[in-house]
Order: structure tokens, then C-alpha cells, then sequence
């Protein structure tokens, strides 16, 4: 079968992914929203395993916002020092959780440009606390689902938040959540960036039966 249309593919996709993972949890550890922007925050350029084991002893010492902000940022660093980009972080989560005491009365706030407010919170983790936390639309794009969207012939891939708005248009809202943690999975088990050149998974082989050559996928 010829998938002429983005929505075809889409609709195979869904299906073989639902197929593969009928349920996927979330793979930052966390308890809450404040906790899950931290790990959230914590997972640029360093993996979750990583950020899983770092998170235990920081929250032990400060799983709040006003725990948080008592705390230095050495004592945070010392915390979380093997992740990449550490001292940024560290600096970051002493700012926010200041500016969640101060401003927002230690609460997450539940809007995309209040959390952009906060030090070190972009629009993906924004979209990420949205969406898993407080269970509002959203659909965060990272590297993996950047790729794989271009792969299967779901966006053009210029950037990130046209292959944002690309996949929105493509599935309904509530499915969001579920598709997120499943193409990602599906991005680091099978359709790895070297494992896989656009040509090799069993996705890539069923929406682009006709691709011969590897695909260069434009970076996020």
C-alpha cells in the first residue's frame, strides 16, 4: 500500500506505534510538576538515565520551590555536576525556584508564556510540564521526534516549530501526550540517528517505500 498523504502516513504510524507501545511512561522521574520541570530542565544535552540519577539527591535536599531557593548554587551544582551544561543549570534552578516563590506564590504556573518567563525554561519544556503535568494540549518536539518527523515525510523539517505545528495538524489533541513518549521511544530504539538513515526501520520502509538513498535530516 502507497501512502500518498501526510495523513495516511500519520494514521499507519499511530497505529504501529500503539501497536509496539500500547503504553509508555514518562522516563523523567518525578513526583510533581515542580519536580518534572526540573528533571525536564536537567535533560538538555544529557541523557534521562543521567538525569535520573542525579534528581534523587537533589530532591532529597529541596523538592519544592522554597526548599529549592535555600539552597546555593554550589550546593545544587555539587548535586548535579555530571549532567551537561551543569553550572548554567545550577544557576537556573536557583533562579526559577526564586521567581516561582516570589511571583507565583510556589506554584508552576499553568500557561506556555509563564513558564518561558522562567530562567532556563524554553518552549519544549514548557510544552513538556504542559502536557504531562497539567494535562493541556501541547506537543513538545526534540531532536528525536525532529528527525523522525522528516523521515516519515511529516514536515519539511526547516525548523522545530514548523514540525511542531506540522504533527498538531496531523493528529487530534488528546492524542498528543501518548504520541510524544511514543515516538521518541520508537526514536531511540529503532529509528536511532545512526541506526537508521530514513531507509532501514520498519516505518521509514512503510511510509517512504521508495526512498533508495539515506536521508539528510535537518538538525532541530
Amino acid at each position: 500500500m502507497i501512502m500518498k498523504t501526510k495523513k495516511e502516513r500519520a494514521e499507519y504510524i499511530a497505529w504501529k506505534l500503539d501497536e509496539l507501545y500500547p503504553a509508555v511512561p514518562i522516563p523523567l522521574d518525578h513526583t510533581d510538576a515542580f519536580t518534572l520541570l526540573i528533571a525536564v530542565l536537567l535533560s538538555a544535552q544529557c541523557t534521562d538515565k543521567r538525569v535520573n540519577m542525579v534528581t534523587p539527591a537533589l530532591f532529597a535536599k529541596a523538592a519544592t520551590p522554597q526548599a529549592m531557593m535555600k539552597l546555593s548554587v554550589a550546593e545544587i551544582l555539587e548535586c548535579i555536576k555530571t549532567c551537561g551544561l551543569a553550572n548554567g543549570k545550577a544557576k537556573n534552578i536557583k533562579a526559577l525556584s526564586e521567581m516561582l516563590v516570589n511571583e507565583y506564590g510556589g506554584e508552576v504556573p499553568r500557561t506556555f508564556d509563564e513558564l518561558e518567563r522562567l530562567p532556563g525554561v524554553g518552549h519544549k519544556t514548557a510544552s513538556v510540564v504542559m502536557i504531562h503535568a497539567f494535562k493541556i494540549p501541547a506537543f513538545p518536539v526534540d531532536t528525536h521526534i525532529h528527525r523522525l518527523a522528516q523521515r516519515w515525510n511529516l514536515t519539511s523539517g526547516k525548523n522545530v516549530v514548523e514540525t511542531e505545528a506540522d504533527l498538531k495538524k496531523l493528529w487530534p489533541p488528546e492524542d498528543w501526550e501518548k504520541l510524544h513518549l511514543q515516538i521518541i521511544t520508537y526514536g531511540r530504539e529503532h529509528c536511532t540517528a545512526r541506526g537508521c538513515d530514513g531507509t532501514k526501520c520498519i516505518i521509514c520502509k512503510t511510509v517512504a517505500p521508495n526512498r533508495k538513498k539515506p536521508l539528510a535530516t535537518k538538525k532541530a
